[in-house]
């Protein structure tokens, strides 16, 4: 009776590693509730490698929709029949939709998630950027920021021709030129919640803006250090918010 049921349920989840601490699956499922959604449910697929992703559709036909996060927004890519042109353009995937005929379309909804929820702390100053991380959220994050006219480079843990900076190279006059600060990389997630980028923080200012994509914990050690210094901070929940509701565009459009 219950696979019976399970059959006319539209499914949708998100795609990821270790992602116990995500809040995408409790977002949906409480916006089905309260929009009267019928037949809806979102779950987490934690994958340990992308190759187990065919499984996942395999094994649950009715999937309509899915999100994708840390680490496979590149990696997902070769597994798509088709990819948007925005999300050609940046190189990373974060929502697929799925239509009847069973093919696979990527999006990325980062860079509508990023630019809606940094908006209104923007000031004149606020021209350079520093993206911490290099994988396929920081690449939204370059793309919206382009968006919006402001420059930036990229820190990474070894040299590359992506990234400006090192963290061992990154000076207090680096930090004092970048104005925005944005946390692209997974560290300081729950649990490991004392963990954080190692950049000079007492070059921070009043004039700072620190974003960081994560939002479990609330508040992490990347951002209580920039507060220390009386920086404006944001955590990833605005964005996460923008960037789902986007998403369930996609998957209805």
């Amino acid at each position: 009776m219950v696979r019976k049921l399970e059959k006319h349920i539209d499914k949708y989840g998100l795609i990821g590693k270790n992602i116990s601490y995500s809040f995408s699956k409790d977002f949906f499922n409480k916006k089905f509730k309260d929009e009267a959604i019928a037949f809806s449910k979102y779950e987490n697929f934690d994958i340990q490698s992308i190759t187990e992703f065919p499984n996942i559709l395999k094994e649950n036909p009715n999937i309509k929709g899915l999100n994708v996060t840390i680490p496979y927004k590149e990696l997902i890519i070769p597994f798509l029949d088709k990819i948007d042109e925005e999300a050609k353009n940046i190189g990373a995937v974060n929502t697929i939709k799925i239509s009847k005929k069973g093919k696979l379309k990527g999006y990325n909804t980062d860079c509508y998630g990023f630019k809606n929820s940094i908006k209104p702390n923007l000031k004149p100053h606020h021209e350079k950027a520093l993206i911490l991380g290099t994988g396929g959220a920081s690449k939204a994050i370059a793309f919206a920021l382009t968006k919006m006219n402001i420059s930036y480079a990229f820190v990474s843990r070894t040299s590359s021709n992506s990234a400006a900076y090192t963290y061992a190279s990154l000076k207090e006059k680096d930090i004092e030129n970048h104005q925005i600060i944005i946390n692209c990389t997974p560290l300081g997630t729950y649990p490991k919640i004392m963990d954080c980028p190692k950049i000079p923080y007492q070059a921070i200012s009043d004039k700072h803006i620190l974003f960081d994509l994560i939002y479990n914990p609330k508040e992490t050690q990347f951002l209580k250090l920039g507060k220390v210094n009386n920086a404006t901070t944001m955590n990833g929940l605005d964005m996460l918010i923008f960037q789902a509701n986007k998403a369930w565009e996609v998957w209805n459009s």
